[in-house]
């Protein structure tokens, strides 16, 4: 996978912004990536040495609209820390 594949977008909801206060920062990322690909992906486009890489796969949620019942997509979400005075330039400003 290209890096431009593994990184989709950042995610900027109240909890992850408020742990940016502890140099975490919350991307979703491609199913089929692992760890040391998101970690280094994170290195090659931000320019910051990830120290950890948390990964979640966050199931669909089930959605009615009227009679039909479906759900939503599962997609994966990966958590990186940085060491301390490491910062994402992407996220600064950001406010929620």
């Amino acid at each position: 996978m290209k890096k431009g594949e593994i990184i989709i977008h950042p995610i900027t909801t109240e909890k992850s912004t408020e742990q940016q206060g502890y140099n975490k920062y919350s991307f979703k990322v491609n199913p089929r990536a692992n760890k040391k690909e998101i970690m280094k992906a994170v290195h090659d486009v931000f320019g910051v040495k990830p120290v950890t890489c948390n990964v979640i796969n966050m199931s669909g949620k089930r959605k009615r609209e009227r009679y039909k019942i479906g759900y939503t997509s599962s997609w994966k979400k990966a958590i990186i820390t940085l060491k301390q005075g490491d910062k994402i330039e992407f996220f600064e400003g950001v406010q929620v």
